[in-house]
């Protein structure tokens, strides 16, 4: 039974594997030719491959700048990696995780199939990391196993598909359709920086549409602008920490500037395969969901991961994550300052959770949404993990902690609950958000359904 439990698990926790899946899925449901299905299904998966390694090429490369800032400024606290966080989670709570995360994508498609919030959560390693601190949380509350797993479930449910659903209006307006919706854990600060960035910005001055001078047109390929633009920031950061301790730390003797331009690099090229592998998977997911959402969730939307909408505002991401940053470094000086426990900025989290936030804030106000909703969203995630950790148990000081801005929601919204009215609260707070949907689905006002077309 564990060894089919674990199966389970690794396929559920593998995006490459699960999308693959539902688009084979998809396919065969809409009983297309055996070589379509087994092309869909392949390409998917590959195209997931590639944007994983893309991914890892990036943290790759942003894994050494936080060592070398760190040393070059001095900087002593607790560093959010949602990675570190739960691998420290599951060496205690590793069997309600993976039990929370299997009934929570059950909950999921059950509240996709009955209320208008049609999203379909299908990044695996995303559910997984929102299962465990689910699993940490209710755990705190002593809560008997079965309670435990099926409350937890639902909770996690009703997150992929809530945190979806309040990203989706600003994911339209990036993506020009109601085709795919973001399934990442920073939703909650991505629709906060599109809201900003409508108030704030104007969404006719396009970070995309920067005007360069003639003889510096080259920098309108986002290749070489991030390039360029990594380039200054590492090599700025590689003077302050010093040739001796890069050298005998990270570059295994090559000399800091030629390692530093050399990370910058790899930064871009990270960039650019994720492009490829976001573009790949869109051409093949949206098409094969329409088999799933014509049979078992009518009119179903796939959420994915935060880089789906990095091929729609490339110097926006750039953008993004330096002003992200910004905001982090910003929030430390003023912890610093205030003596708080010290956030040392993420650089992960900045990059992916920023340059999105980049992304959503640019669709709404151009180049001024960009940088505002981004710094805002950098404050952001710099500050809710000091709200986050007292709710944590035992966890909740290990010198890491949750990073993005769903986790910090879910995570307080559960643990004030839980320390307010206990296992009762923690139940009715759930069931009611759950009856909040259902509600919504009953007496809102029903739309025409729209027209969804390919990204």
């Amino acid at each position: 039974m564990n060894s089919i439990l674990n199966i389970l698990i690794d396929i559920a926790s593998t995006p490459a594997i699960l999308v693959a899946l539902i688009a084979v899925l998809g396919l065969g449901l809409q009983k297309k030719p055996i070589s379509d299905v087994v092309r869909g299904g392949i390409k998917t998966f590959v195209g997931f491959l590639v944007v994983t390694a893309g991914a890892g090429v990036i943290e790759g490369s942003l894994a050494p700048f936080g060592e070398m800032f760190q040393h070059a400024f001095n900087m002593q606290g607790v560093v959010p990696n949602n990675e570190a966080i739960v691998a420290l989670a599951l060496t205690k709570y590793g069997t309600y995780t993976a039990l929370i995360m299997l009934a929570g994508m059950a909950f999921n498609i059950l509240i996709a199939r009955i209320t208008k919030f049609k999203y379909i959560y299908l990044t695996g390693h995303a559910t997984l990391y929102m299962a465990c601190m689910i699993a940490v949380i209710m755990s705190v509350t002593k809560m008997s196993a079965v309670p435990l797993v099926l409350v937890g479930g639902l909770a996690l449910g009703l997150a992929n598909t809530i945190f979806p659903a309040i990203a989706q209006p600003f994911t339209k307006q990036i993506t020009k359709n109601d085709s795919v919706a973001l399934g990442h854990t920073g939703n909650f600060g991505y629709a906060l920086s599109g809201f900003i960035g409508k108030y704030v910005g104007d969404k006719k001055k396009s970070t995309e549409d920067i005007n360069f001078p003639k003889g510096l047109s080259f920098l309108r390929d986002s290749t070489v602008s991030i390039t360029l633009t990594m380039g200054i920031v590492y090599t700025i950061v590689a003077l302050f920490a010093g040739n001796d301790f890069i050298s005998e730390n990270l570059s295994n003797g090559t000399n800091y500037i030629i390692y530093a331009l050399q990370q910058a690099g790899m930064f871009a090229a990270g960039v650019f395969v994720i492009l490829a592998g976001v573009r790949l998977i869109l051409a093949e997911i949206v098409p094969a969901f329409k088999g799933i959402s014509e049979k078992l969730v009518p009119n179903s939307i796939p959420a994915l991961d935060c880089p789906i909408v990095f091929p729609y505002a490339p110097n926006a991401v750039l953008i993004g994550f330096l002003t992200s940053f910004v905001g982090g470094i910003v929030s430390l000086f003023i912890m610093i300052a205030t003596g708080t426990t010290v956030i040392i900025p993420g650089v992960v989290p900045h990059f992916f959770c920023g340059a999105t936030a980049g992304v959503f804030g640019n669709a709404t106000g151009g180049v001024r949404g960009a940088v505002v909703g981004s710094f805002i969203h950098g404050v952001i995630i710099s500050f809710m993990p000091i709200l986050l950790m007292p709710v944590m148990g035992d966890l909740g000081f290990q010198g890491s902690t949750f990073s993005d801005t769903d986790y910090g929601v879910a995570g307080i919204f559960l643990g004030k609950l839980a320390d307010t009215g206990g296992q009762i609260a923690v139940v009715v707070g759930v069931l009611a958000v759950l009856a909040l949907l259902i509600g919504l689905t009953i007496f809102g006002k029903k739309k025409p359904t729209e027209t969804k077309e390919a990204a």
